[in-house]
């Protein structure tokens, strides 16, 4: 299994070797278009490698993404949450009844017999 992982990331490298090697280019990168720039006499560009870009763009879209779904799973983690703290009151309201029955001196014979197999 490890042999397959190995292999599966040494493509991966490969492929994004293959990506920086043929986008090589330096290309501008603006932050705003032409005619704003001109207008507020302000001009936000940068000079970068076309690989560097493509990256940065899947990189910023994973990271979109990764915290797009963890807002939308919020709900799922509250509810999750609430779930273990109402079975952590139920666990510890039985261990109080099971500990009650046992004081109980066997009064009740369904009480003793859950206790025993408990």
């Amino acid at each position: 299994m490890k042999t397959i992982r190995y292999a599966f990331w040494a493509v991966v490298a490969l492929c994004l070797i293959l990506i920086g090697l043929a986008n090589r280019d330096m290309v501008t990168v603006r932050a705003m278009p032409e005619a704003l720039s001109e207008l507020l006499g302000l001009s936000p560009d940068i000079q970068l490698p076309l690989f560097v870009v493509i990256f940065l763009g899947v990189g910023l879209g994973l990271m979109i993404g990764f915290l797009w779904e963890w807002v939308r799973e919020h709900r799922m983690r509250a509810d999750a949450r609430g779930k273990a703290r109402e079975v952590d009151a139920l666990r510890r309201e039985v261990n109080q009844l099971r500990g009650a029955a046992a004081g109980a001196k066997d009064d009740d014979d369904v009480l003793a017999l859950l206790g025993k197999t408990g």
